[in-house]
């Protein structure tokens, strides 16, 4: 930093809200904030370096530059920022990825005859505007939807009601044939009305008007538009049925994220009248050593200054910084009051957990389909090679792990990755059959057995589950790996390389080696064996669910007099689980196929 230089301007600086910037010696702008007071916020950032975050530290050693701009308001501040966040791209910022091309939903409603399509922008064209969605895709598929059950026109054609012969989406009932002059306008216009309360969220609305409008037409003997209007009506019930949020209600948008790296993704929920009508998922970069506060703040932020709609309540998954300035700022774009709180217990909480859940899952999906691109997963196999100090990459990769609960219905799983696509007609599962207690190196020891039992036994077992591995994996850490050594050298498996990967910290344990590897976070390898670890934990783990409720069934039912295995498959059918028998009144039980008064009272006395 030019220390002099600096100081100078930090003198300068008012002690008014604004938005400040900080510059590297090439005039590159590296990270841009927010303030209530420019002089005191600024400042901070020259105090003390134990006062400073790892992230903020790395940033102030590049800092050479300063500037600012004055705002009026706290609340104008946030509007600049995200501006030029947007702008700039500053890398020390939390940040939408690409978020200058995320698309809108458009609703031409100033046209005779409107239309609604993708926009890469927002103008004051008198348009119904709705987003930003995550991808185009979702913009097409709402699209698609309005186009079946509004029938709005997808063409951009003058409209004359002349045309001699319509297009193909008229004969496959995706357009109501304006060109032919099959509505009339009014129709139409009625139409796209109720498109647009349905984006809206108001299905109750569309529901209710779409219902008058089949009375009249069947009243008026119009029985082929009553049974139209009567097919638009099913589809919207479907989808309000599937759109239904116990946890929700009224308006309001539920926002998570879940943090790896430099890397978050972010997913919104929007519910409208209790209905999930949207859900999008955001990419956030710049987020390595960042507060969840402060990916939070900087999420919002971005995102609701961009959003067509700000709902009366937004539910958060941590706190934001400044939190009363951008609920401020957030009511001013709405017109009018909004809640944002964090829930800590009810409904709200849950719902909450569900989208962070999600986020989770869909960071897990766009992880897988980055690993398995050729070139990433070549990367992860030469990696691997290199690190594990293996003869040749590992193409065939097979990893093992164990699920129980104390010893009880105790499990085994194989899974099996080849060039990092699971080849799951080789997945096998094992129940574990020698061991007695909770013996994890000994559960272990009995799978890895078992399997290159088979693979000795086997002299054609290239191109089946047995053949030979390059890389066998085990979930968990060193005594897990000895275990599995031991049984493979027992089972004269030769030379097989092998590695174990233990939770919280992702080690990599590896033969003959005190110290386990830590590979960086974002190794491509890394993310390969992490894969196959947690396709092999899932793999087993739906393996004792189902060994466990068997027994947990057979135990609990197997005394009773007179019932036998047909029907405790049908009980297990009609009420799931052994709790749900147990819950059930002796005149449910007798409804269930095949029981007798007698035996449902055997039954209920005997759970």
């Amino acid at each position: 930093m030019e220390t002099g230089r600096l100081e100078q301007q930090l003198e300068a600086l008012p002690s008014r809200p604004g938005v400040y910037l900080f510059k590297d010696a090439d005039e590159i702008i590296l990270y841009v904030g927010k303030a209530s007071s420019l002089r005191h916020r600024v400042g901070s950032y020259f105090g003390a370096a134990r006062n400073l975050a790892p992230k903020t530290i790395r940033m102030m050693e590049r800092v050479a530059d300063l500037d600012y701009y004055v705002t009026a308001s706290e609340q104008e501040a946030i509007l600049l920022e995200c501006i030029l966040i947007k702008r700039h791209r500053p890398h020390y910022n939390v940040r939408l990825k690409d978020d200058k091309t995320y698309p809108y939903l458009k609703v031409t409603v100033g046209e005779d005859w409107p239309r609604a399509h993708l926009s890469r922008r927002v103008v004051k064209d008198g348009a119904r505007y709705f987003g930003p969605f995550a991808s185009a895709g979702s913009v097409h598929t709402a699209v698609a939807l309005l186009e079946r059950i509004f029938r709005l026109r997808s063409c951009r054609k003058a409209i004359t009601g002349e045309e001699r012969r319509p297009c193909l989406e008229y004969h496959i009932k995706r357009c109501s044939g304006p060109c032919i002059g099959a509505v009339s306008r009014e129709e139409y216009r009625d139409a796209v009305d109720q498109a647009v309360l349905f984006l809206e969220g108001r299905q109750d609305t569309v529901l209710k008007g779409l219902r008058t409008r089949m009375a009249q037409a069947s009243e008026n003997m119009e029985y082929e538009r009553a049974a139209m209007v009567r097919d638009q009506i099913r589809a919207v019930e479907a989808i309000v049925e599937k759109q239904k949020i116990a946890a929700a209600e009224g308006d309001l948008d539920a926002l998570a994220f879940v943090q790896e790296g430099d890397q978050a993704v972010a997913l919104v929920f929007q519910v409208r009248q209790g209905r999930l009508v949207g859900r999008e998922s955001f990419i956030l970069a710049g987020t390595r050593d960042e507060e969840p506060s402060q990916v939070m703040t900087g999420f919002v932020q971005q995102y609701y200054s961009s959003a067509e709609y700000v709902p009366k309540r937004v539910l958060l998954q941590f706190p934001l910084e400044d939190m009363p300035v951008i609920q401020g700022w957030l009511e001013g774009r709405r017109g009018g009051r909004v809640e944002l709180r964090v829930p800590a217990r009810g409904p709200g909480r849950d719902l909450v957990a569900m989208v962070a859940d999600n986020a989770r899952e869909s960071m897990e999906q766009g992880r897988i389909r980055s690993a398995a691109e050729p070139g990433v997963v070549a990367a992860a196999l030469e990696e691997l090679k290199r690190a594990l100090s293996l003869p040749a990459p590992p193409r065939r990769l097979e990893c093992y792990d164990i699920s129980n609960v104390q010893g009880a219905s105790a499990v085994g799983s194989m899974v099996v990755l080849e060039d990092g696509v699971p080849r799951k007609s080789h997945y096998r599962r094992f129940k574990i059959r020698t061991v007695q207690g909770a013996d994890d190196y000994a559960m272990i020891g009995e799978v890895l057995r078992r399997r290159f039992k088979k693979a000795a036994a086997d002299d054609r077992a290239d191109g089946t589950w047995a053949a030979r591995p390059d890389l066998v994996l085990i979930d968990g850490g060193r005594g897990q790996l000895n275990a599995a050594l031991l049984a493979m050298k027992e089972s004269g498996a030769g030379q097989v390389p092998a590695a174990s990967i233990a939770k919280e910290e992702e080690l990599v344990f590896l033969p003959g080696l005190r110290e386990p590897l830590r590979l960086p976070p974002e190794s491509p390898a890394l993310h390969l064996l992490q894969r196959a670890r947690d396709e092999a934990h899932r793999f087993a783990l739906g393996y004792y669910r189902k060994v466990h409720l068997a027994r947990s069934f057979a135990s609990s039912l197997d005394g009773i007099p007179g019932l036998g295995p047909v029907r405790r498959r049908a009980l297990l059918r009609r009420f799931g689980s052994v709790d749900g028998i147990r819950r059930a009144t002796v005149e449910e039980l007798r409804s269930v196929r095949g029981m007798s008064e007698a035996l449902a009272r055997r039954v209920k006395d005997g759970v």
